[in-house]
């Protein structure tokens, strides 16, 4: 008998088939986080068209009496579609809005990529506006109108070493 140098082919083709099942393997993985990649962009972009149609509604009060709106848009170099619902409130004068984007155009249904919920009406302040007046919230005593945010009070800032940004020293 010889004395045999290298792989039998039993061994090489068992070598091949751990060597395809890791590939397979990580094949696997990469695909699905493209393809996660992808729905979060996706997701992500619904969310800012959700988010933007929000805000166009509570700046455009006309739509107020209306109970639902639709559109379309093109948004990052793609088609999608916009569905906003107007729903009563317990407030009279107030409506839940909710909004819902999908992909696609108009005639392509299915389940919303995004959904956001927002009110509007006269029992808010104005976008922008704030009628809160936060030094009562903190505890600090105020002699001013409530809810106009005027204080006759001055309220002195504490006095910062520089350098240390507001913390105690390291001993």
């Amino acid at each position: 008998m010889r004395d045999a140098r290298g792989f039998t082919l039993v061994e090489v083709l068992v070598a091949l088939m751990v060597v395809a099942m890791g590939l397979a393997a990580l094949m696997v993985a990469v695909s699905g986080t493209a393809r996660s990649s992808g729905y979060l962009r996706d997701k992500t972009l619904a969310q800012w068209i959700a988010l933007n149609r929000l805000t166009e509604v509570r700046l455009n009060m006309n739509k107020f009496g209306q109970n639902t709106d639709t559109g379309e848009l093109v948004f990052a170099g793609r088609m999608w579609h916009y569905d906003t619902r107007y729903f009563d409130t317990s407030i009279a004068t107030m409506k839940r809005v909710v909004v819902r984007v999908y992909e696609g155009n108009a005639k392509a249904k299915g389940n919303p990529l995004s959904e956001s919920t927002g009110f509007l009406g006269t029992s808010l302040s104005a976008p922008g506006t704030g009628d809160m007046d936060w030094n009562l919230a903190a505890g600090i005593p105020a002699t001013g109108t409530p809810a106009t945010g005027t204080v006759t009070t001055p309220i002195t800032p504490a006095v910062v070493p520089p350098g240390t940004n507001g913390q105690a020293p390291i001993r």
